[in-house]
């Protein structure tokens, strides 16, 4: 009893600094979200500002406001970013690995220039990939040094979109999305024999689905259509991304190529297996966990990316917006900090949706070891 009050004082100062400088300030922040301050330009900045409750109203101007049209693709930048950023970062990183597991001549050196990288702020990768994303110098001028015509794609500074769909899709896209992730959990409860965790996931799954193409499908967030799609101007952003971030799952990877047994390897290939089936049937699967530590890490990454696109394309430019360059456009310049203050919650979420779900996962693990 004596060592547990020990222990309970010698944490109560962490304690209470964890309660009062980050949760009470995330619980101040949803309540400025929750109020009008910024919209009245008198009020901003008084000393002692007149709040006005008013609900769940920023968060509809952001998704649905005519003048916030720029915070969606911001979300659809980010949702783009995300995607390639991680698919890049896990395929790079697992072939350098696969390289530098079969120990080459320099296999100290080339494991330390792949790690190097990841050594830099994001702001120091940021001003040298701008400087070589030049649209009349850098990468563009390479081919000339083997007497081809230099490339003319203008990198940070196109305006062009692919992929573009209608705003008002959203809801069914995200339903999709959403169902396949939950079809997949129920996969995974089904080979682990967790039975009431795969009835759980299909029935979601098949509610949502339902959903999605019943009703979903007429759901409309605007009375017009309005059209986003991935901006080709993050392209060099997500290279640079990628290029800082690989060195990272190379190490991870590397680790768990090394921790897998000699003798499971030699097991399958003294039972017919293929190098791809090696690949497919053993070491994939074995990577597994890697893998999804990787994307949890490299998801908090994307998701309250800032510094690198800062550094690269500026504040200033819409084609590369990401939620917290538009939350600190509104907040820092419009003095809107309400609605800064509501995207700030939102990422907050997004961010909980990804690593809630593994932390809870595994303590699940922990316990039942």
């Amino acid at each position: 009893m004596r060592d547990r009050i020990t222990a309970f004082l010698v944490l109560l100062p962490s304690l209470l600094a964890i309660g009062i400088f980050v949760y009470g300030f995330i619980g101040q922040n949803l309540w400025v979200s929750l109020t009008d301050w910024g919209k009245d330009p008198a009020q901003a900045l008084a000393l002692r500002p007149e709040l006005r409750f008013v609900g769940l109203e920023n968060y509809r101007e952001l998704f649905t406001g005519f003048v916030d049209v720029r915070f969606r693709q911001s979300v659809v930048n980010l949702i783009f970013f995300t995607l390639f950023f991680m698919a890049g970062s896990l395929g790079l990183g697992l072939l350098l690995a696969l390289a530098v597991d079969r120990a080459p001549k320099g296999e100290g050196f080339f494991r330390t220039v792949f790690l190097f990288p990841m050594a830099l702020s994001f702001v120091v990768t940021g001003t040298i990939w701008r400087w070589m994303l030049q649209p009349q110098g850098g990468v563009n001028v390479l081919p000339t040094l083997f007497g081809l015509p230099p490339l003319s794609f203008p990198w940070l500074a196109t305006r062009e979109q692919v992929l573009v769909f209608d705003w008002n899709h959203l809801p069914f896209y995200t339903a999709l999305a959403v169902a396949l992730v939950l079809l997949y959990v129920a996969h995974a409860a089904y080979r682990e024999g967790e039975r009431r965790r795969f009835l759980w996931a299909l029935f979601s799954a098949g509610v949502l689905l339902l959903w999605a193409f019943t009703l979903g499908r007429g759901l409309k967030l605007l009375p017009y259509p309005e059209t986003h799609g991935f901006s080709l101007a993050l392209v060099g952003v997500i290279l640079a991304a990628i290029w800082q971030m690989a060195g990272y799952t190379m190490a991870l990877y590397l680790a768990g190529l090394r921790g897998i047994p000699v003798e499971v390897l030699e097991a399958a290939r003294v039972d017919g297996a293929s190098e791809w089936q090696l690949f497919r049937r053993v070491i994939f699967p074995m990577l597994a966990p890697i893998t999804l530590s990787a994307m949890i890490v490299l998801g908090h990454i994307a998701l309250k990316i800032f510094d690198l696109i800062f550094a690269m394309a500026g504040l200033d430019y819409a084609p590369t917006d990401v939620p917290a360059i538009y939350m600190y456009l509104l907040a820092f310049r419009g003095n809107q900090f309400a609605k800064g203050a509501a995207i700030g919650i939102l990422l907050l979420l997004l961010v909980a949706v990804v690593v809630i779900p593994y932390l809870a996962s595994q303590l699940r693990k922990e316990v039942r070891r």
